[in-house]
């Protein structure tokens, strides 16, 4: 099944400072590989490195699309919400993405082509900038986060057996510190600090929230 849902019409503006820093800090970044720096819910390497023996010597490839839509009234990060019924993460909050199949060329053609199937954003709408380090997910996935700005104007076709719905979050709120909700979480015989980042009635957490907070630490540098 698809609903369709349209965005407002618009044209680049507004947060013209944070765009800038965006990118020039991202340029020149390049999608990770099995070899380099991976981050787990958005702890620095350094913390990383005590729970690598929790994942798997393999970790399933997948990347995500980081979506930001440049809108005048201020930059926002487009946002889904898994649907309830899934096997996997039901009705967590997340970027569009999946695994890398095949035929895709690399995190950049899957990232797009898994955004395409589950809400209907086309990559002619989408510029990359760059790449947020790997994430590690417990669940056996190694992530690469790949940000792209949006222009406004798409209309999203979501796949309800995957979507429930799609929302816009103001980039600023996301970055903004007070938003940020520091909780203990227990990870094999230790503990590590993650990052929730309540909005409204939703609550943003665990992995997306992990790459949100990892976004927020690199561009605070």
């Amino acid at each position: 099944m698809t609903r369709r849902v349209s965005s407002t019409d618009g044209t680049p503006g507004g947060d013209a400072l944070l765009r800038a820093r965006i990118r020039q800090r991202f340029a020149g970044t390049a999608p990770g590989n099995d070899s380099g720096e991976a981050w787990l819910a958005g702890l620095p390497p350094e913390l990383t490195a005590s729970f690598h023996h929790l994942m798997p010597a393999q970790p399933t490839r997948a990347a995500v699309l980081v979506p930001i839509v440049d809108r005048d009234e201020g930059l926002t990060v487009l946002l889904t919400q898994r649907a309830a019924d899934l096997k996997h993460h039901p009705g967590q909050i997340s970027f569009p993405g999946g695994r890398l199949e095949p035929d895709d060329e690399g995190a950049v053609a899957a990232a797009l082509r898994e955004t395409e199937e589950e809400i209907g954003l086309r990559r002619s709408f989408v510029e990359v900038v760059g790449y947020l380090p790997d994430h590690l997910i417990i669940s056996g996935y190694r992530v690469t986060p790949v940000i792209g700005f949006v222009r406004p104007g798409f209309e999203l076709e979501l796949d309800t057996t995957e979507v429930s719905e799609a929302f816009e979050v103001p980039l600023q709120f996301l970055l903004d510190p007070a938003h940020h909700k520091a909780r203990r979480r227990q990870l094999g015989e230790g503990e590590i600090e993650v990052y929730d980042i309540p909005y409204g009635e939703r609550n943003i957490w665990g992995a997306t929230a992990g790459m949100l907070m990892t976004l927020y630490r690199l561009l605070s540098e």
